[in-house]
């Protein structure tokens, strides 16, 4: 039987098992950098397996290694792990038995996909063309991102490509999307502080209105994208958090804002700090006001390599057909922080269709009814494995 086939034939065999792991860390979701118990399901797996890891003392990632011989190429497979501060709104067996967290973003599923890969590619390990990595990912939900702790921890040493998916409720069960090129956007945030002067709220001359400075500043700051950049190159402004005021008569002398900027454009993206903050300034200045203005840039654009992606849509073809291939054409707004990892080597991040009706599976991430469809499952670990495979075939050849 040639290896792809008995690949898949195998990955079919462990199909129960790999749901049960995918129920079990959903009932037992955890926050970005307090995924213990996540990691220690998962050492407990590898370890019966008999599979080399690596934990590390800072945060809770875990990197397993499928080492046919050291000499040859290695390839990665990320999963990350983390849960949002959410409830879940589920009659399902499975659901979440921590108060006000949930898996709503299906990382859940990645962390059991990613072990699936794990458990059959090792069954296989005298077979393949090179070596195979796993990167279980904490902390992927928040800023700083997961991805910085495992690469700082060398969890890209030695490695030629890496391949990785999200589950994605707009395609059915049965299809992937695929994306050339910039896929997802960079996801930064910003917030900032006006300070004004306390007043009788029937004497506002007497003060200077913080409220009224912030919502200058608000309006002014949603002009940027639609007057100071140009049309062809997206981005996004929101304003998410707005604090300010004590009292309905009087002025208000504090307001805080907090927000997110998204961008598929590295130059368009380096560009609105100073844009933002100079629009802050000139408001403040003309109304006699303070301002305190912080950016933080967090994960860039997700950009695939073209040739990784035509190695997924090689594996994927041969999982759900050329009929379950759907090209994503456009990029999404929406940030990954798989994009680090793309900046280091080549690769190819993917869509998995996880929508069924029937199963009510067809929710958006981060709304508390989400969930994942387990047939998806099965999907995800074979196309990983066999993009692995291939990948791993090329560089071998070479």
């Amino acid at each position: 039987m040639k290896l792809e086939e008995a690949i898949r034939k195998e990955i079919d065999g462990i199909f129960d098992q790999i749901i049960k792991i995918r129920h079990d860390i959903h009932q037992n979701p955890e926050l970005s950098g307090e995924e213990q118990q996540t990691r220690l399901l998962i050492r407990a797996i590898l370890e019966a397996e008999g599979i080399p890891f690596k934990t590390f003392e800072k945060h809770y990632g875990v990197v397993a290694d499928i080492i046919k011989d050291p000499a040859l190429p290695t390839v990665a497979i990320r999963g990350d792990m983390d849960a949002l501060p959410m409830p879940e709104n589920s009659a399902k067996p499975y659901a979440s038995r921590k108060e006000g967290i949930m898996h709503a973003c299906g990382h859940d599923a990645h962390t059991a996909i990613a072990l699936g890969c794990a458990l059959v590619l090792n069954r296989f390990k005298e077979r393949l063309p090179g070596n195979v990595r796993i990167i279980f990912q904490p902390s992927e939900e928040v800023l700083e991102g997961g991805s910085n702790q495992m690469i700082e921890d060398g969890a890209l040493d030695g490695v030629a490509a890496i391949f990785g998916l999200h589950a994605y409720p707009y395609l059915r069960t049965g299809q992937i999307g695929y994306k050339y090129g910039v896929m997802m956007a960079s996801a930064d945030t910003f917030s900032f502080d006006i300070y004004g002067k306390t007043a009788h709220g029937a004497r506002p001359h007497e003060g200077i209105d913080a409220v009224l400075v912030t919502a200058m500043a608000i309006n002014s700051l949603n002009h940027i994208v639609s007057r100071r950049i140009d049309p062809l190159h997206p981005a996004v402004i929101s304003m998410g958090k707005i604090e300010g005021g004590k009292a309905p008569n009087i002025i208000c002398d504090f307001v805080t804002v907090a927000g997110t900027v998204r961008t598929v454009n590295e130059s368009v993206r380096k560009k609105i700090p100073e844009m933002m903050e100079t629009t802050i300034k000139g408001i403040c200045e003309a109304m006699d006001a303070k301002y305190h203005f912080r950016y933080e840039f967090g994960p860039p654009e997700l950009t695939n390599n073209d040739h990784m992606v035509d190695i997924v849509k090689a594996a994927a073809e041969e999982v759900v057909g050329q009929e379950g291939l759907v090209d994503l054409v456009d990029p999404v707004m929406g940030g990954e922080d798989f994009s680090r990892y793309l900046q280091i080597v080549p690769g190819a991040f993917f869509r998995l269709g996880i929508c069924n009706e029937a199963k009510g599976t067809c929710v958006p991430q981060h709304n508390t009814r989400f969930d994942v469809d387990d047939d998806s499952l099965a999907i995800g670990i074979k196309i990983l494995s066999l993009s692995a495979v291939k990948a791993l075939d090329e560089m071998r050849k070479k």
